[in-house]
């Protein structure tokens, strides 16, 4: 699976910014008036993987594969978007299917950059929450009860519809309750629907090149003002990012230093993504390539060999499994066998973050 992100965010806050830095090119025009992207930029960019070269260097081969991350970028919303002001209503069908809604907010400084709407994060992320339930609420006004002689399922989905109807009109801009989409049937009647305001949120707080270090306590700061939780907060810099973009990876890593930082914004956006919508990563590790693949946190092995090719699911004999540090700390396949922690696992078998893997596939 690819992990799937939908960018959203008032006029001038950063976002096309953010996106051509994600992206390490200018896919979309960055510029300092309202509006600049006036069509829906898609593009893909690679989750940075430290590992990836490790494991090359052990099975000597040149290929690596990261894993990947699709980004969807629509025009900035406006206050009335849903009423037809300005242009990101227009592309909102654009992230419906994205797994998470990642709202880029203003707390930098440069006044010379307009703002378009812009007040503060609590209120530019009201704003964002209440037009995306607005466009919800206009998704769910055009159901209709089912007709005639129904199931008690078709009967169950109307009602939850209902009742989404009334909790979306009820948050008024706020975060919808967090136990909504744990009640039976309401997930998934949100997905069927593509609803905004019910997928997951993450929040780029873009500030000044200077607050950077300060991100755990920025984090910690805003999560109660915009109600989320700190560990879906990523604080970034989209100049800085753009600047990152344009180095070499020795020359990244040693611009991070010199900032403070361990990792770039895209390598913590993951992160975060990837906690916020309980996924990790398994490795694959061969002559042709070495490749990390995204699955959700307890894929079975059948299915993780599926993310591989769907094939794989119902030909599934076994998996061949090692830790990436017993993997890297006995220099491959042959040696994690020669110590007895080469592990052979089957159809109940639990995938864990970091695991090698050799499937073993039959006809």
């Amino acid at each position: 699976m690819s992990l799937s992100i939908g960018i959203v965010g008032l006029p001038n806050v950063g976002k096309s910014t953010l996106f051509n830095a994600l992206l390490k090119q200018q896919v979309a025009l960055a510029a300092n008036y309202p509006f600049a992207t006036i069509e829906p930029n898609v593009g893909i960019a690679q989750v940075p993987d430290s590992r990836l070269a490790v494991l090359a260097e052990i099975v000597h081969t040149s290929t690596l594969k990261p894993a990947t991350v699709e980004f969807y970028d629509i025009a900035g919303l406006v206050k009335g978007a849903s009423k037809g002001e300005g242009l990101g209503n227009q592309f909102l069908s654009h992230i419906r299917e994205t797994a998470a809604i990642c709202h880029v907010l203003r707390d930098f400084s440069d006044s010379e950059i307009i703002r378009e709407g812009a007040v503060s994060p609590e209120e530019d992320l009201g704003i964002i929450r209440f037009e995306l339930q607005l466009a919800d609420l206009a998704t769910l006004e055009k159901q209709r009860p089912p007709k005639g002689s129904t199931s008690s399922e078709e009967k169950e989905r109307w009602q939850i519809v209902q009742d989404l109807q009334v909790a979306i009109e009820a948050a008024a801009g706020q975060p919808l309750p967090a136990d909504l989409l744990k009640r039976e049937g309401w997930q998934q009647a949100s997905q069927d629907l593509n609803l905004l305001s019910t997928k997951p949120e993450l929040v780029a707080l873009n500030v000044d090149e200077d607050k950077l270090v300060q991100s755990d306590v920025l984090a910690a700061e805003y999560a109660p003002r915009l109600h989320v939780a700190a560990g879906q907060i990523v604080v970034i810099s989209a100049k800085i990012e753009s600047e990152l973009a344009s180095l070499s990876q020795e020359d990244q890593q040693m611009y991070l230093q010199d900032l403070g930082l361990k990792k770039s914004g895209l390598e913590r956006l993951a992160e975060v993504a990837y906690a916020t919508l309980g996924l990790q990563s398994f490795l694959t590790a061969g002559e042709l390539e070495v490749r990390a693949w995204t699955i959700p946190v307890g894929t079975l092995a059948p299915q993780a060999a599926g993310a591989i090719h769907t094939d794989f699911i119902k030909h599934f004999i076994k998996a061949n499994i090692a830790s990436y540090r017993d993997f890297i700390e006995c220099k491959g396949w042959k040696g994690v066998k020669e110590v007895g922690k080469l592990r052979q696992e089957g159809k109940d078998y639990s995938m864990q973050e970091g695991d090698v893997v050799e499937f073993m596939i039959g006809k």
